[in-house]
């Protein structure tokens, strides 16, 4: 089963909690908060019932959820099915704008051949490529401008 990331800001970090009350507030079961206490959660003492500080828990959290990131480089998109930065298959990537100033690079994986995703600012395109080919959207021609206009059209050319 996949590990999941709790949110570290349900917790107050001025409060003290017993095992109950931290399993109901994140919506576990007691034997997780007890294998959070095994996994390096601290707690105030040994005695019954186990108490454990706020802050404690908020910083734990956070812990265990910059624990696993991963940068990309210059020139890595970062595969969801693989778990990891890569260098997109044909060192080649399209720009899809998503508002004026973001969007989003997309490239094949060369191990899983699946789409990878990195959002991007277009401003720091630059920085973001590496050695990548970035081919960007080009705008759509009107049928005006077209060599051969539609039969149906009612534009008439002068």
């Amino acid at each position: 089963m996949k590990k999941r990331l709790h949110n570290p800001n349900l917790a107050k970090i001025h409060r003290n909690y017993t095992a109950e009350e931290v399993s109901s507030l994140y919506g576990v079961f007691k034997g997780t908060v007890r294998a959070w206490i095994k996994a390096g959660l601290p707690i105030i003492n040994d005695k019954r019932p186990l108490l454990i500080l706020g802050s404690d828990l908020v910083a734990f959290h956070q812990a265990r959820r910059t624990k696993n990131k991963q940068k990309c480089k210059p020139g890595e998109i970062y595969c969801v099915r693989c778990r990891m930065p890569k260098n997109p298959a044909g060192d080649m990537a399209d720009y899809r704008i998503i508002t004026e100033k973001i969007g989003n690079l997309e490239a094949i994986c060369p191990d899983c051949d699946k789409i990878m995703n990195r959002r991007v600012s277009l401003s720091k395109l630059g920085q973001v490529c590496g050695e990548i080919t970035i081919t960007l959207p080009q705008a759509l021609r009107h049928i005006i401008e077209s060599n051969q206009p539609s039969v149906n059209s009612d534009l008439k050319r002068e």
